[in-house]
């Protein structure tokens, strides 16, 4: 009977040519020496589009071209004033002496133009691209060679304090979407030949510039390659902010531990710079990406080190106590009076009994309603206006969470314990981190509720194991930890000063592992720095030498 059936007649939907695939078909092929052609093709690929314009006019009064540009990318003012007045009036020194069209473009490009970002294009393809980028294209009869300029100019966002990285003490500026201005920011800080920014194209639609920066002579030259070689495999249609590129290059994509870092502080990606790693800037994402990366940066901030060194490692060690508590405490209390009340004091153990009298379910149950609660709440203050998620929160923690008690839907200690915890969640100032440990309490607070202070241990056995088997960029997640590195020690628990770190971690391999200059290979003893030093200076003279060189550098 089979055989009797009609085969399905397949249809094939006919291919729509858009206007990139033109561009494709059109690929190294070379413009026409026909003004008209070449204007012909530019909008049959471009279309009819509102703010494409062709401005026809006579360079010199003698030589027939025309200036096409989107007006929505290009400054206006540059085109009129550095562009079309110098060609259209003769300069003076060109009046009365002979312009053959063989040589108009050497002429306009090195005696006529006040443009410094002026070249010579000759395929059509390469032509629309840099229209498609802000550049104005001149194109003249007779000549199959155009030329591109670049007059872009997109409207940005004052440079403003970070908002996700707030800092006491430490500079106030973040990176904005124009990636040369982050670049910029970068420069300024690292005035050095050494920085190096590699750019490349990612993204087939948006054609996105993505830039590696690093400091050649102390980044791992293995490092540099194989970022490189991850950034050029990736084809998509779009890249439109650093964390997509951050799903295509990381190591373990379905670890809920974060192997990349991503920062809006120019100051900080400096600072990574300096010790050995990468950065990765997208243009249009105010957020650089850092590799590679190890756990203990994520409860590091820059403060820490524009801090004395006591203040930092203080305010440190608190920040991994509040990491601790948010990862294991709910777990715990689900353990300790589900299974084990008898390791509570007495009297504490009686006051929370009697607080969950009234409550209908166990405590890993009751544990789980208050903190997918508080979930809720945080997103919805997070997605909502500031002037209403200030009040949400309020309202939330306040009367949602004394209505609960009062109602015998959770125990005071309850929401204690919630509170505390989310307290800590947000002592952690990486929210990558922070949310990987937020997703990470649910399954421990579930192996609390079945096997007690086993099941506690049970979880973070395995995520240990875990975070010991992940790499980043071929470092291990753990370092300096496992495997043990001495220098990165002095820098994971507690800050130490300066002067106790003369070497970059050895875990990242730099090529130049010195960071602290010991004169006479001596170390360096920070307690001559005040009246000893100035009486050692005071004779010799240098220190108006120095201040002569201060004053001429800020001149």
């Amino acid at each position: 009977m089979s055989l009797l059936r009609p085969k399905k007649r397949t249809f094939k939907k006919p291919q729509l040519l858009t206007p990139s695939k033109l561009v494709h078909q059109k690929e190294n092929t070379p413009t026409s020496s026909s003004l008209g052609e070449t204007e012909q093709q530019i909008k049959e690929i471009l279309g009819n589009n509102g703010d494409l314009k062709i401005k026809h006019f006579k360079i010199f009064g003698s030589f027939s071209a025309a200036c096409v540009y989107f007006s929505s990318l290009v400054n206006k003012d540059s085109i009129n004033k550095d562009i079309l007045r110098p060609l259209m009036y003769e300069p003076e020194h060109l009046i009365g002496k002979e312009k053959p069209l063989a040589q108009l473009i050497d002429i306009i490009l090195t005696e006529t133009l006040y443009h410094s970002e002026a070249k010579v294009g000759e395929c059509l393809d390469d032509l629309i691209e840099f229209m498609l980028r802000g550049e104005t294209v001149i194109i003249m009869d007779g000549l199959k060679e155009a030329i591109h300029i670049g007059t872009r100019k997109v409207d940005k966002r004052a440079i403003a304090q970070p908002e996700t990285e707030q800092v006491i003490l430490g500079p106030r500026e973040g990176f904005i979407e124009n990636i040369a201005t982050n670049v910029a920011l970068l420069r300024y800080r690292l005035p050095t030949p050494d920085f190096q920014v590699k750019t490349m194209k990612i993204g087939r639609l948006t054609k996105s510039t993505v830039a590696i920066c690093y400091l050649k002579g102390i980044a791992n030259e293995t490092v540099i390659k194989e970022v490189e070689k991850r950034l050029s495999e990736i084809d998509i249609d779009a890249i439109l902010d650093v964390g997509y590129l951050e799903q295509f290059i990381e190591d373990n994509p379905f670890s809920p531990f974060p192997q990349t870092q991503s920062t809006e502080r120019p100051d900080k990606t400096v600072a990574n710079l300096i010790e050995g790693r990468v950065a990765i800037l997208v243009d249009g994402s105010p957020f650089s990406l850092l590799v590679p990366v190890v756990f203990n940066q994520f409860y590091q901030t820059t403060e820490d080190y524009s801090s004395r060194f006591l203040m930092g490692s203080f305010v440190r060690l608190a920040r991994i106590l509040a990491l601790v508590f948010s990862l294991i405490f709910p777990s715990l209390y689900v353990s300790l009076i589900s299974f084990n009340p008898e390791l509570l004091p007495t009297e504490f153990a009686v006051a929370v009994a009697g607080g969950r009298a009234g409550v209908p379910y166990p405590a890993v149950i009751e544990v789980l309603i208050i903190e997918i609660a508080m979930e809720i709440l945080r997103e919805a203050t997070v997605r909502l206006p500031k002037q209403v998620g200030g009040a949400l929160s309020i309202v939330g923690v306040l009367v949602i969470g004394q209505a609960a008690v009062e109602a015998g839907l959770s125990s005071p200690i309850t929401v204690v314990v919630i509170a505390l915890t989310t307290i800590g969640s947000f002592a952690t100032p990486t929210y990558t981190a922070a949310f990987a440990l937020r997703m990470l309490r649910f399954p421990i607070m579930i192996l609390a509720g079945i096997f007690g202070l086993y099941g506690v241990m049970i979880g973070i056995i395995f995520i240990f194991n875990h975070m010991l088997s992940l790499k980043s960029f071929g470092v291990p997640y753990m370092a300096p930890v496992s495997p043990s590195d001495y220098q990165g020690m002095k820098d994971v628990v507690i800050r130490s000063p300066l002067w106790w770190m003369p070497k970059r971690p050895d875990f990242l391999h730099p090529a130049n592992q010195s960071r602290l200059t010991e004169k006479d290979n001596k170390v360096l003893e920070h307690n001559k720095v005040g009246n000893d030093q100035r009486e050692g200076t005071s004779n010799g003279g240098s220190e108006g030498d120095h201040n002569t060189s201060s004053n001429n550098d800020l001149n």
